[in-house]
């Protein structure tokens, strides 16, 4: 455990990510086995310990705490695993009589405990732990690193020991699991390549560049084909002899909240890689993200959300078909193929997603403006020569999205940020007015953490200090007094929020200190205007 604590330590104050990635090659160089295989399997969210919850290490903390004590340093540190490691009081007969457990052992451990004997082994570890080890111990186990270091970066730290590209590691990595015996004996050379030919493995997928400061003009019209962007999540559909997987693009496997689309998998008996967008579609009719984004939050839906938020897809690629490797070959021809797969299979719940005639890009930018009441983000533009590449390469794919909404919102409250934004309030509940018996009042209708540099952050951060007027746990409300402008992709209704509405990927787009928040937007106005 000390090793991986000092890992962590390392990690979490070193900014350069040449640095960080020499310190994760420097450990799983020398870490032995099988402790740095669950080190990289914490790094890449891979290791669950149901019975061990923040509740429960928060209850153990104000056992030895008083809790308003522990509270006011909760507020302060930011994080819960800082916190605890940093106020923890050991016991000190069990501190000087045991060792800290290995990360290995915490590993074995709590994957056969019964929960009701997790809290005691909990106890004595904490104990014979320095703070260092302690917090390294609770990050583990709560599954939430925070330390700059993501599951790509370990993975590329591997490939860079192995002396291969990053995307062979991810190519192997969802028919491998921890402690990862196999893949460390392929990049140390002591072992083959481990084979995922049967596997239903995640593929990086190709991602395309957004087209901005990009000149039109010089593109010929027909060396491209365009697609619309739906406002969904894009997946990749994963049929193989070892199983079917739904994967998000982060590699996020996401089958058990949709059993339908992966019970169409299974009834298709084909050998095939897909990529598409996951929405929810009701007769023929593609709802609004807020619908897919209450599947997306329930690991098991009920049978009732399976039969009112129906699952659908929008095809827009073949990777592989029977084991052929398809991506070397150019988008025109990877269509066809996948327009031969869809007639012959006739897969429920897929469509093909449409290609669009289109003349000229004048007539396209027309064409794109007209499609925000269709639930559709913008387009797509891709080369028709283009083969599909891991990655964001720049110049074969291009996303031309809609131009954002904006909205003038006042700030409500505010609360601290995670990781390096810990010390900062860098995430704002904002609301717009309305009246009701005559009476002016804001109503909250989003939340934003992003959008703004480090120097407005900076003044977002001593303006809601100065300006606090309540204080609820870690949350302080603030004087109605700033405005900012806020961007959003799409609003729609929501029966889930006070105010009855919800926004689409909100934003900070600027602050508005020349702006009085009496003359902030109103709910009204809002509705009438988006709605």
């Amino acid at each position: 455990m000390i090793e991986f604590a000092t890992l962590l330590e390392r990690l979490a104050f070193t900014p350069s990510r040449n640095m960080k990635l020499a310190l994760l090659k420097e450990y799983f160089a020398m870490a032995p086995d099988p402790d740095r295989g669950y080190a990289l399997a914490a790094m890449a969210g891979s290791l669950s310990f149901a019975a061990a919850k923040p509740a429960m290490l928060r209850a153990l903390a104000m056992e030895r705490i008083d809790p308003e004590l522990f509270a006011w340093s909760y507020d302060y540190v930011g994080d819960l695993a800082e916190t605890v490691a940093l106020i923890w009081q050991p016991e000190s007969e069990t501190h000087q009589s045991e060792a800290a457990p290995g990360l290995a052992e915490v590993v074995h451990t709590l994957d056969r405990l019964p929960k009701a004997d997790v809290p005691d082994v909990l106890r004595r570890w904490l104990d014979a732990c320095d703070a260092s080890s302690r917090y390294a111990l609770l990050k583990l186990i709560t599954g939430s690193l925070r330390v700059g270091a993501s599951a790509r970066l370990a993975k590329t730290a591997l490939a860079e020991l192995a002396s291969v590209a990053p995307d062979d590691i991810e190519e192997v990595w969802h028919g491998l699991k921890a402690p990862y015996g196999a893949l460390f004996a392929w990049i140390e050379g002591k072992g083959p390549k481990p084979d995922a030919k049967d596997a239903p493995v995640f593929r990086p997928p190709m991602l395309a560049q957004p087209l901005e400061n990009v000149d039109l003009a010089a593109f010929d019209p027909a060396e491209w084909r365009a697609e619309w962007k739906w406002d969904g999540i894009r997946v990749q559909l994963v049929s193989a002899p070892q199983g079917e997987r739904v994967y998000t693009r982060t590699a996020e496997d996401i089958g058990k909240a949709f059993p339908d689309v992966l019970a169409t998998m299974q009834d298709l008996g084909s050998r095939v890689v897909l990529d598409g967008e996951l929405l929810v579609v009701r007769d023929d009719v593609v709802a609004s993200f807020a619908d897919l984004q209450q599947r997306l939050n329930r690991k098991s839906p009920t049978a009732s959300m399976l039969r009112d938020m129906p699952a659908g897809i929008r095809l827009y690629d073949i990777l592989f078909e029977d084991g052929e490797d398809l991506r070397p070959l150019p988008f025109d021809i990877r269509r066809q193929r996948l327009e031969s797969w869809f007639a012959r299979l006739n897969p429920p719940r897929m469509v093909l997603s449409d290609l669009i005639a289109f003349r000229n890009f004048e007539d396209l930018a027309k064409l794109r403006d007209s499609a925000r009441s269709e639930g559709i983000e913008g387009l797509m533009l891709k080369k028709a020569d283009s083969p599909y590449l891991p990655g964001r390469p720049r110049g074969p794919w291009w996303k031309w999205k809609r131009e954002p909404l904006t909205v003038d919102a006042v700030v409500m409250y505010a609360q601290r940020g995670h990781g390096k934004r810990s010390s900062f309030y860098s995430d704002y509940t904002f609301g717009l007015w309305r009246t009701v018996d005559d009476k002016r009042e804001l109503v909250p209708i989003g939340k934003a953490y992003s959008g703004f540099t480090d120097e407005e952050l900076k003044f977002l951060d001593k303006w809601i200090r100065d300006h606090t007027t309540k204080r609820f746990g870690p949350v302080r409300e603030v004087a109605h007094g700033l405005v900012l402008e806020i961007a959003f992709d799409a609003a729609q209704y929501s029966k889930r929020h006070k105010s009855g509405v919800a926004l689409r990927f909100p934003r900070v787009a600027r602050i508005r200190t020349d702006k009085p928040a009496e003359e902030a937007d109103t709910l009204e106005d809002f509705i009438h205007a988006f709605l």
